[in-house]
Formats: C-alpha cells, structure tokens, sequence
C-alpha cells in the first residue's frame, strides 16, 4: 500500500476512519535506559504520518488531537501508538508534525544527492546511511574519501540545489516494463505489489518508501564533514564518510587540555554512540516484525561494539532465533556473538570461532569471541545453514 504521506509529502491534515485500535505497551530508550509505557495502538484506513523505514524515522503528530508517539508498518498497515484509545469507525483528524517532517525529508532527499553524487564522479556506492536526531551520516564503500573529493562533492550538490533540480515521484503497478530499467536496480524478485521510484531530475532513480522534498532548492545548501569533522547537524546538513570509532580523530591518546579537534571528535563518538543504541532497537523491531519467525538472523554493522550486539539481543528478547552477530572491520578484526538455544550455540560457537580466526569461549545461550578475520563471514553463514538443513532432515 502507498501511504498518502507517500502520495504528497507535504499534507499536513487529513481524516481517515480507524481500523483497530488495541491496548498495547511500548518501549522507548532514553538515554540508553529502556521504559515501557502503556497506550493503544492504532490502525487507520490511511496516514500522513509516516512509518519509519528505509533509514528514515517515523513522523510523529496526534490523531483527533491525541499524541501519536510511534508509527511503525506491519505489513501493509501503518501502526499508530498512542496514549488514549480512539473509537474503531470513528473518523480521525490527523495532524502532522511539520517540522520534523521538513527536516527528515531535508535529510532523506540530500542523502540521495550526496550518495548519487559520490557514486557518479568516484565511483563510491553508499552501504549505509542513518538519520539520527542530532547526527546523519552516510558510510561509503570506501577506506577514505580524499579531501579534493569531499570539496568536489560539496560543489555539485550545491550546483544542483542552486539549479532548483526537481524531485519527482513515480508509483509503479506490479510487472509495469519499466520496472525492467536501471531505475528499479536491486527490487526483489519476490517483491508484490506497487513500487515507488523517487527520481532527482538528470541525477539518478532509485526506490525508496521515505517522503522528499519536491525541488531541491528546498534543502537550501548542504555542507559535508568528515567523521572527525563531525558535530550535530542543523537544517539541511548531512554528515560524509564514516563516523569514527570511540576514541578516533584528532588529538587521540595526547596528553594535556583537550583540543576544539579532540573536543569535536568526542562529541561525534558520543553522538555516534547514542545512533547506534537507537540503532540497535530498531534492528531488533524489524526481526521481530518478520511473519514467520527465522530459525536463524545474521547481523554485522562495521561501525558497531559490542553494547551494540547487547542491546540488540536484550530487545529482541524470547525471540527462538538463533543470532548471528558481528561487528568491526569488514574483512579484520571485530567481534563476534552467537545467542540462541544452547544446544545450537554450543554445536556452532567453537567451529564459527574457528573459522573467523579467533578465541572466545560460551555458556548456555551466548558464546562470543574475538576474531581477526571477517572476512570468512560468508563461511560462518554457511555453517548456520547447514546445521539447520541437517536438523531439519533428521
């Protein structure tokens, strides 16, 4: 289903008759710490607001004048968590939050530019990107980005939101021939039903579920900034590159007054670690929102530690899955945790430990370890897989 947040970015208002509504509890983190608290939630027969996805946060805003705190998909349905129940039939006015919604569409669409850009004039495919509260950054397939680079990348953007560049967007039907062309690049072979291109005129195309901005005049300019750069974002900036890793940047391990450089990068790792925690619950939403449950999850996030791998596993709770983690250097060092039913944690633990080219050691449903070698991961997946193959068969 294609929201009418998706059909028009900028509604503000809108009515819609509510589906369901069902008591239900909602866990928040604030500040690292975990708290539940208790509402409704709220099915419509359509939204302004968005649900998160696609790296973007949900909208927030109120229903007939009730605060909506959370909007999350199910499927095709928009979940509406809020406080007070509304009545199933009733006709809701919903009002949108508007200035979180500029800025998230701000942030999305400037991510589009900045990673169509870097992959155009370098070549640099973007893995990843994250639109954070205070801090949005986009990690590029890449060890680095050259300083004449960043200033390149910078200047074209800028040209473009000068030029007043259009952003359209193209819902298409399911076996639509367009869908044949590079503009539908990575959709899913299983994939049903409509699918919505986002298109930056003379830039590029690309799928996507998040609301944009319709010109890109709209982002007014967008400034990028290294990780050791990095500090919390105002209207219409993006951060670049890789956040770096507590500890990293400038002045790192010097003795003395902390410099503006070391100072600076000890706010990016404190920004960064605060993304990642908030990262963290929202993979484990999405494995708990797969129907049906997966025997198995393989997870691994380059920029991400070892508090990361816990909270995820402390959220997604009595999941039956077995949890494959890593973190660190895509083809080094890092970490390496498997959480699941004992019997498949002690059969797998040791030979994937093995395997990755480290120590560790487990107990009951956890074994962890270092490892030196992530690059076998592919190796390590393999095993999971073959365990249940062979436990299903047996």
């Amino acid at each position: 289903m294609v929201f009418a947040c998706q059909a028009d970015s900028f509604l503000v208002e809108f009515s819609s008759k509510v589906v369901s509504c069902e008591e239900a509890e909602l866990k928040v983190v604030s500040n690292g710490k975990k708290t539940t608290v208790k509402g409704y939630e709220v099915v419509l027969e359509d939204t302004i607001l968005f649900p998160e996805g696609g790296g973007q946060p949900c909208d927030t805003g109120s229903l007939d004048g009730v605060p909506v705190l959370q909007v999350t998909r199910r499927g095709a349905q928009a979940v509406h968590f809020v406080a007070a129940p509304l009545a199933v039939g009733a006709a809701v006015r919903q009002r949108l939050d508007w200035g979180r919604r500029l800025d998230h569409m701000q942030q999305h669409s400037g991510q589009h530019l900045i990673s169509a850009i870097a992959e155009i004039e370098f070549g640099y495919a973007t893995s990843s990107w994250w639109l954070g509260e205070e801090v949005s950054y986009i990690e590029l397939d890449t060890q680095s980005v050259k300083k004449e680079e960043m200033d390149r990348m910078e200047e074209i953007v800028n040209e473009k939101i000068r030029a007043a560049t259009p952003v359209t967007v193209k819902v298409f039907e399911e076996g639509d021939p367009q869908l044949t062309a590079d503009r539908a690049r990575g959709l899913p072979e299983d994939h049903v039903g409509p699918v919505r291109v986002v298109t930056i005129q003379g830039v590029e195309s690309n799928m996507c579920c998040g609301t944009h901005v319709s010109n890109l005049s709209q982002l007014q300019v967008l400034a990028l900034r290294t990780g050791d750069q990095a500090a919390p974002r105002g209207e219409g900036e993006e951060e670049q590159d890789e956040p770096p890793l507590p500890g990293g940047g400038p002045g790192a391990g010097s003795a003395g007054p902390v410099s503006r450089p070391r100072a600076a990068a000890d706010r990016s790792a404190q920004n960064l670690q605060t993304v990642l925690k908030d990262l963290a619950v929202l993979e484990a939403e999405k494995l708990k929102r797969l129907n049906p449950s997966p025997k198995f999850y393989m997870l691994h996030r380059r920029e991400a530690d070892s508090d990361f791998m816990s909270i995820f596993i402390n959220e997604v709770g009595n999941q039956s899955a077995l949890l494959f983690l890593t973190v660190g250097d895509d083809k080094g060092a890092g970490q390496m945790v498997l959480h699941g039913e004992p019997s498949a944690v002690s059969a797998l633990g040791p030979r994937i430990c093995s395997v990755l080219g480290g120590r560790g050691a487990g107990k009951g449903p956890k074994f962890q370890a270092k490892v030196s070698n992530l690059g076998n991961r592919s190796e390590a997946e393999e095993l999971i897989r073959k365990f249940f193959e062979e436990t299903r068969d047996q």
